[in-house]
């Protein structure tokens, strides 16, 4: 067989967006091979609806429920995960390279002694190989990688896949997960999320971000007042300069290190475009660079720049931009 897993995140009993897009990007992959596509989904008793996996190509979903695993632990999701592989006997798994994805990942490739090849932006299959493009080098360079291991483990980078309708059974199928919920050494006592229902910046398809450019945390206003005229899908990101800076929650923060993102499009107000930031949003679809300083770097990966200064640029193009969903 050549079947492929995917593992399907899913936060407060609610599938994740990245779920979609591991489902989907397995269901290609599968296809490639000759084999099928199965979701692995796992949580507490509260899990919802799932049967929607089956629309993105899931033949089966495999639904692991335990209070245990309500939260996200990795004492406890690991070996569950890593079982769950041995015994559907696949030929590759695909996690998202979410915040969870990129901690759970590494744990089940070592209880299986296997390679991982994480944020991957490409999956390949040749000769029957599974090859996979990543970036290397603070993304400077991709390099087309061979996995010789079975199962091939990857995690794919956030909303590079995008998910394709592809009708499947999409079964659910309950099984008991071993967990012994007195053995863990972690427990997960509180949960403190960002306030307000902001969208989550790694699943957005549009970020508006910015820079030390904004000179005060005050004037984030202007990049909020954008935000919402754009719309739904819209979220705030940052630099790494600004969240250290205390001006806006490290949950925004876009670059090496924060959040890889991907979107459809990029909008980089005032940041100037340091490496650790280009390699967290340089394979977004499409990059608009606002600055005044022609020589940024952000501008050598922009698909389209502004020089000028923001404070007259971003207000006109929240305006422009009403104009032109109100004429819609």
């Amino acid at each position: 067989m050549a079947d492929v897993l995917a593992f399907a995140e899913q936060r407060d009993g609610q599938l994740r967006g990245a779920a979609r897009e591991t489902v989907s990007a397995a269901a290609t992959l599968a296809a490639e091979l000759g084999g099928s596509a199965h979701a692995l989904v796992l949580g507490g008793p509260d899990l919802g609806d799932l049967g929607e996996l089956g629309g993105f190509g899931a033949a089966s979903i495999q639904v692991g429920a335990h209070e245990a695993l309500a939260d996200y632990n990795p004492e406890a999701y690991a070996p569950v995960v890593a079982e769950r592989i041995r015994a559907g006997d696949y030929v590759a798994v695909i996690f998202p390279a979410s915040i969870l994805g990129k901690d759970l990942a590494p744990r089940v490739a070592a209880h299986l002694d296997v390679p991982l090849a994480t944020d991957v932006t490409g999956l390949e299959v040749a000769d029957g190989e599974l090859h996979v493009i990543r970036p290397m080098y603070a993304g400077k360079a991709f390099a087309r990688v061979t996995l010789d291991a079975t199962p091939a483990l990857v995690s794919i980078r956030p909303n590079v896949f995008q998910p394709m309708e592809r009708e499947a059974d999409g079964a659910v199928e309950a099984f008991e997960p071993q967990v012994d919920a007195g053995a863990l050494r972690i427990r997960v006592r509180e949960r403190k999320g960002s306030s307000g229902d902001a969208l989550d910046v790694a699943e957005a398809t549009i970020i508006v971000s910015g820079g030390r450019g904004m000179k005060a945390p005050d004037n984030w206003h202007l990049l909020e007042d954008l935000r919402d005229a754009i719309g739904d899908g819209t979220a705030l990101g940052a630099s790494r300069a600004v969240v250290d800076a205390g001006w806006r929650p490290h949950a925004e923060q876009v670059g090496q290190t924060g959040k890889t993102v991907a979107p459809k499009l990029y909008v980089a107000v005032g940041i100037s475009g340091a490496i650790q930031h280009l390699a967290g949003m340089r394979t977004s679809q499409t990059i608009v660079a606002i600055n005044k300083d022609p020589d940024a770097p952000i501008f050598n990966v922009a698909d389209y720049g502004i020089v000028a200064d923001l404070f007259d640029v971003v207000p006109r193009l929240t305006e422009e931009v009403k104009k032109l969903r109100a004429e819609s």
